[in-house]
Parts: C-alpha cells; structure tokens; sequence
C-alpha cells in the first residue's frame, strides 16, 4: 500500500526535463499510498511518513501522514478516514438520523471503532447513551491512542463501548434504540460485515432493535455516477423492501476519491425540513459548531443527480448472502 518510488513511481519514471529546483522536494517524498478501487484504477497519494502499525486478528491497521490529507488511517489496505475530511463522512452519517428524530435519546452504533462516529453523536444534548459495538478490540485500542481527536468521546460516561459482533450483540440485547447507525467496513468478499447489509439482518434482527419512530442509518459506499451500482443501489433496494419510508443521500469526500452514500430507513415518515428548521435544530440540539452540515448541505446532500436517482429507482437486486455484491479489491500490502 505504501512503497518507495526511487527513481520510478509505479514504474513510470519521471521526466527528464523536470527542473533541477524541484529535486531535492522530489526525493523527500519517498513512500505512496496505493489502493486498487478498480482492476484498472488506482488512487495514489504520497506518505510522509509511518507513524504506527499494528496488527490484530482480523486485519492490518496503519497510520500514516500524508501531506493533501493529514493523518490516514488504513485497516487491511484500504483508507478509512482521513484527518482532513473525516468530518464529512462523520457529520453526515449522524446528524441527519438524529436531526429527522424528534428526541433520540439512545443510539447503538455497529462498527465505529475509531471513535468519530460517537464523538458526533455525543455532541447530540438529547442523547443519554451511546453504545458502540466494534468487532475489532485492537482497532479500537490502536484508535483510542492514536487518534487523540476522539479522546474526550471515549472518556464519555454516556459512551458505552461493547467489543463484539454487532449481530451478536443486536441478538442478544433486549433494549430498543431511538437510532442504529451502521458506521461498517464496505461489503467485500471474505469480509466480516457483509452480512449486516442483507435483508434477512434488517428484517429480523436489527428491526426489531428499533422503538418505534426509530431510524436506521447505513454507511452504503460509493455513490458516484460510475460506483453507485457496485453497492450502494442494492443496499437501498434492500432497505426498501424492509421499511416503510426509505431516504438516501451522499456528498463527495475528498479522500476516498469518489461521492460516498448514506440511507436512513424508518417505518415512521422522515419529512423534508426547510433550511431553517434544520439550522435551528442544529442551533438547539448539537453542542459546537459542525464544519459539515447546515440547512442548506443537507438539502444539496439530498439532492442527488438524476442519473442516479434513475437507478436507485431501478434497481431490483435484494442483498442476501447468497446473492451479495461486493466492493473492489482490499488495497495493497504495505511495503517500503
């Protein structure tokens, strides 16, 4: 995933009328970050340097800083989040859910492990516990040490941290929740969490986790005009065969290298609010001032491109384990 380039970069070597002058910056940079999202298309970005690496049962975890993006954080070769950007990702895969609810008091996050995803939610003044329940102790650990960001999240007493199968730990709980937010790994093949994208997992397990007003909210991967189709149209498929009232929205973040998309489902209506009556909630109900969302972003978020829409609206595939699609590839190993 993060190689040395000499005096060639993925085996292109650098123009030889480059001027004397960029040299010296030219040799500082020594490592890239490599991730394969297509069989013929890569994102590569240069790595200043390694800051820590760590290993656990389920994956590889690194952390790296790079000049366009800050402080990278990469589980098994693929990027997760990026000092830089991580706010629009988080932002948005909370604040809609809890902003369309009328009180949530109690949220169950699946997956999260690097603690952004709770941060934002402790930020809601209505919320009196956050559960959050990542399958991956050492990623939490690694995450809880390194990302200092979300220190004072995972000091919260309304933070209660579970080490398990969200599944499992779904299964086995007898709580209902005003908000289940999947914060999972994309759907790839060999994975841990595709199963938590099938409609047997909604209809029968983390449905009925949901009071009644409840809302859903899914990280569904890419949304772009050429990626919406890997994934997230068949989550959003799914999810509509399971509730009544389904929403899908994205926004663009930069450091995936593609729009991403989020679904809220609810078997309650999620109504469209006006930019002003999202901006006063925001003004009443969240602590601080979000960098992402206002009135006016979550319409635009919502506003998908009619290519898009078209194929949301198309779309057919139900997500089953037997029938699972899946994303691209894991990244490459990291190697100097």
């Amino acid at each position: 995933m993060v190689e040395s380039n000499g005096a060639h970069v993925n085996g292109a070597s650098h123009p030889a009328s480059k001027p004397a002058a960029e040299e010296p910056e030219r040799k500082k940079r020594c490592l890239w970050f490599e991730e394969e999202l297509e069989e013929d298309l890569r994102w590569v970005f240069g790595v200043s340097k390694i800051l820590h690496t760590g290993v656990s049962e389920f994956q590889d975890i690194e952390l790296v800083e790079s000049g366009p993006f800050g402080k990278v954080l990469i589980l098994d070769g693929k990027l997760q989040s990026a000092e830089a950007d991580e706010f629009v990702y988080h932002e948005s895969i909370v604040h809609p859910a809890l902003l369309y609810h009328s009180n949530p008091k109690n949220v169950f996050i699946m997956g999260g492990g690097e603690g952004s995803t709770a941060r934002e939610a402790l930020r809601h003044r209505s919320v009196e516990k956050v559960v959050m329940c990542d399958i991956d102790e050492e990623v939490v650990n690694f995450c809880r040490k390194h990302l200092t960001v979300n220190a004072e999240a995972f000091r919260s007493s309304r933070l209660d941290l579970v080490i398990n199968c969200a599944r499992a730990e779904l299964e086995k709980r007898t709580e209902q929740f005003d908000i289940i937010i999947g914060d999972l790994a994309d759907p790839v093949a060999g994975g841990p969490c595709y199963q938590l994208y099938t409609k047997s997992f909604y209809e029968c397990i983390l449905k009925p986790r949901l009071k009644e007003g409840g809302i859903l909210v899914t990280q569904g991967g890419p949304a772009g005009i050429l990626t919406h189709t890997e994934v997230y149209s068949s989550i959003y498929n799914t999810l509509r065969q399971t509730f009544k009232y389904v929403v899908p929205y994205a926004a663009h973040v930069p450091s995936y290298a593609d729009t991403w998309g989020w679904i809220m489902a609810s078997d309650q209506p999620i109504p469209t609010m006006s930019v002003d009556e999202t901006d006063s909630r925001i003004k009443q109900r969240i602590d601080g001032e979000l960098k992402f969302f206002d009135g006016q972003t979550l319409s635009a978020t919502m506003a998908l491109n009619k290519h898009v829409r078209k194929s949301l609206a198309a779309e057919r595939h139900v997500y089953t384990e037997e029938t699972a699609r899946f994303i691209h590839g894991h990244g490459t190993a990291l190697k100097m």
